[in-house]
């Protein structure tokens, strides 16, 4: 049987068989939650395994989860919309509004204190750091001696001291991985335009992400703290470690999202529920419309979903990052997204143009123009290359199509 969807009923059964077997019921994930929507409409809900496992509390369609980097679309939306208004442009120098970058040099050698740097080979741009190319890092990459200075600064950490304003000053004092431009490398960039966002408005960032995207979509449980009205409801996040399987995290009554951060990453720090999130994939699929709001324009959208890597190539040609949320071969990256160019290459079936990323907790989303489709997919699970369960449900969503 068909759905109004366009979706098969018995593929769609799959789905939730496929999760319960292959993950949930063996313990490899401790629950997973997943919303399925074509045409606008609400074609299939898998809510599967414990939110807390502890304390047996099952899953709810409600659950709160981390969603870590599944908050830099948000970010990159609000900043977008700033542009939109000509406040900013893409092509700006990241300089003109943090003055005390205009001197980063990249790294060759050495280490705090004994850096040995060169210029860059042009400014670091505002598109460098919507897609990535900007030279920044993260330390949880352990690659490099920058990495490591990530690290002991205390750069982009979660639960960290820093607060925004603090991690740029911080920054000023680190040389960059590559030139900007020159190389793909996942890092706190998102983080910075959430600093960009609070210097052209005048106002704190987490105030204008929740003003201008958050509350017009009717985000209602979208937030970077969990309050205390809502603290039940919120998921208990593991570890993966074999041979010990998972291990305890993030403790849902202890956890440092009951109380507001001092680091407002724009990178990674809101908590959200599935179906929050589907709000926000919908209003991308409608090109920049929901609720009567119009958040992008249908162009601006399109541009931003197109491959923006220089010379047009992929992840798996220029990246040196050790970590994304995404595979590597067929894929670029657009302003915040990745994006699927080259089916063949993805080895995946899918949609040319769809776009999406995840989160560090196994969290997924994607968006497919094509086939006017979303899906927003939830757990809790620490690193998200724990499993191949991405590509595994593109699979079997993309076999549901029956129409």
């Amino acid at each position: 049987m068909t759905s109004a969807a366009g979706l098969s009923r018995a593929r769609l059964q799959t789905i939730d068989r496929f999760l319960e077997a292959r993950y949930v019921g063996p313990g490899r994930l401790p629950c997973a939650q997943m919303l399925i929507a074509r045409g606008g409409e609400l074609a299939h809900q898998a809510v599967l395994g414990l939110a807390d496992v502890e304390r047996g509390r099952p899953l709810q369609e409600d659950a709160l989860f981390r969603i870590y980097s599944m908050t830099k679309p948000l970010t990159t939306v609000a900043f977008v919309m700033l542009a939109e208004e000509g406040r900013v442009a893409v092509d700006d120098p990241v300089e003109k509004f943090i003055p005390e970058w205009r001197d980063l040099g990249v790294f060759v050698a050495g280490q705090p204190g004994g850096w040995v740097t060169r210029r860059p080979d042009r400014p670091m741009q505002v598109v460098d750091l919507l897609r990535h190319t900007s030279g920044l890092t993260y330390g949880f990459q352990t690659r490099t001696n920058v990495d490591r200075a990530y690290r002991k600064a205390g750069i982009g950490e979660m639960g960290g001291k820093l607060s925004l304003e603090a991690m740029i000053g911080a920054l000023a004092k680190v040389p960059l991985e590559f030139s900007p431009g020159e190389a793909w490398n996942y890092s706190v960039s998102t983080d910075v335009l959430g600093y960009l966002i609070q210097a052209i408005t005048g106002r704190p960032f987490q105030d204008v992400l929740r003003e201008r995207v958050i509350e017009p979509l009717g985000m209602v449980d979208t937030a970077f703290h969990v309050p205390a009205e809502k603290a039940a409801r919120l998921t208990a996040c593991y570890n993966f470690a074999p041979p010990a399987g998972l291990t305890l995290q993030d403790d849902p009554q202890t956890s440092a999202y009951l109380a507001p951060p001092a680091f407002y990453s724009g990178g990674g720090g809101l908590v959200s529920t599935a179906a929050d999130y589907l709000k926000f994939c919908q209003m991308l699929l409608n090109g920049g419309k929901a609720n009567g709001v119009r958040f992008l324009s249908r162009k601006t959208l399109a541009f931003m979903t197109l491959n923006h890597l220089p010379g047009g190539r992929d992840l798996n040609e220029l990246s040196r990052s050790m970590f994304s949320e995404a595979a590597y071969a067929g894929v670029g990256f657009g302003l915040g997204f990745a994006v699927t160019t080259d089916l063949a290459r993805n080895l995946i079936a899918g949609s040319r143009g769809e776009f999406y990323w995840g989160g560090a907790a196994s969290t997924a989303f994607w968006v497919d123009p094509a086939e006017d489709l979303t899906v927003v997919f939830m757990t809790q699970v620490l690193p998200s290359a724990s499993y191949p369960i991405r590509r595994e449900l593109r699979t079997l969503v993309y076999a549901s199509i029956d129409d």
